[in-house]
């Protein structure tokens, strides 16, 4: 197992393969190159262009998976053996079905990669869980919830080491499973949605809400004045914590996970959030014990690391991964 990146011509001859992998937001892309050992090299990121239409996206996209294959063949001497791609809405392996943040509709797996080289695309979410099950906090756990905080609120049900995308791609929108029917409306149209009180974007602006003379840039910026004594920012974090418990405990008595593991931006507070999320649903859970709550163990690379484990599946190599090294995915050079 190498303990570093393919740095060298004779690692490079030893074995070319790679793939390109990259993860597609809302608003920006982070690639990079990912070897069969798993050494990794990142490229800068960049805009998706969203608001300059569906269709520049996908231009987009196309061109940044070009730069990276270009990276990739100054860099081994080859082609990639395949590309995979993390993308935000309704997904299947080969199309990009619908995206509410992007605008596409059915977009080819295809239309992002060049000719003759294999790709597969998958949900953004559901590639995170996917990442963590084979690489990070899930490793060794078969069945687990994978549960990411951000902008939004998403889930990922990982069942015997794979997400489970259910009937129609749409599994994992735990962020609109109402907590508190006869709560705040929510964006998609609901009321009481877990996403409206424990996102990170909820947090601000419930924050800012209660506290006009006040505001907060970032979620963490609420989470470190809650723990500072703040009250308005302990009651809105109180909120937050208690609507993931009461999500979490429905989650935990319908499908009995092995783990739970929490990743995204809000996850970063670590055991600021982990310890009396915790408690909270250990109260909820009455004759069970719940099951362990896991912090995310890729980070902002979860995406990008998730999608080059799709671009061996296009490869035909589903098995990459399994033997790959944490500390040597966490150290992947920038280029």
């Amino acid at each position: 197992m190498s303990s570093g990146l393919a740095s060298t011509a004779e690692e490079h001859t030893a074995d070319p393969r790679y793939v390109v992998a990259l993860d597609v937001g809302g608003t920006s892309m982070k690639g990079g190159l990912v070897t069969r050992r798993g050494e990794v090299t990142s490229l800068e990121g960049r805009p998706t262009r969203r608001g300059s239409g569906p269709e520049a996206v996908v231009a987009a996209v196309r061109g940044y998976v070009g730069e990276l294959v270009e990276l990739g063949v100054t860099r081994y001497g080859v082609p990639p053996a395949g590309v995979g791609l993390a993308v935000p809405g309704i997904v299947t392996a080969s199309t990009a079905v619908y995206s509410a943040n992007i605008g596409w509709h059915d977009v080819p797996a295809t239309a992002f990669a060049p000719p003759g080289i294999p790709a597969r695309l998958g949900h953004d979410v559901r590639t995170g869980g996917l990442a963590e099950s084979v690489l990070g906090a899930g490793r060794g756990v078969t069945d687990f919830f994978f549960l990411a905080i951000g902008t939004g609120i998403a889930g990922a049900v990982v069942i015997r080491g794979e997400p489970y995308g259910g009937a129609d791609g749409c599994s994992g929108e735990i962020g609109h499973a109402p907590v508190w029917p006869a709560g705040e409306k929510c964006a998609c149209g609901q009321i009481g949605c877990l996403e409206t009180y424990a996102s990170a974007s909820a947090l601000v602006r419930r924050y800012e809400a209660r506290s006009p003379s006040r505001t907060a840039a970032t979620a963490k910026d609420v989470v470190s004045l809650a723990v500072a004594g703040d009250p308005v920012a302990g009651e809105v974090f109180g909120e937050a914590v208690e609507a993931l418990a009461i999500s979490l405990a429905s989650y935990v008595m319908v499908l009995d996970p092995a783990a739970i593991v929490i990743g995204g931006g809000l996850a970063e507070a670590g055991e600021t959030l982990l310890d009396p999320l915790g408690e909270r649903l250990s109260a909820r859970l009455t004759f069970r014990q719940r099951p362990p709550l896991l912090a995310a163990a890729l980070g902002m690379r979860t995406g990008m690391l998730g999608a080059a484990l799709l671009g061996w599946q296009a490869a035909g190599v589903p098995e990459a991964g399994r033997d790959w090294s944490l500390d040597v995915l966490r150290r992947g050079a920038v280029s």
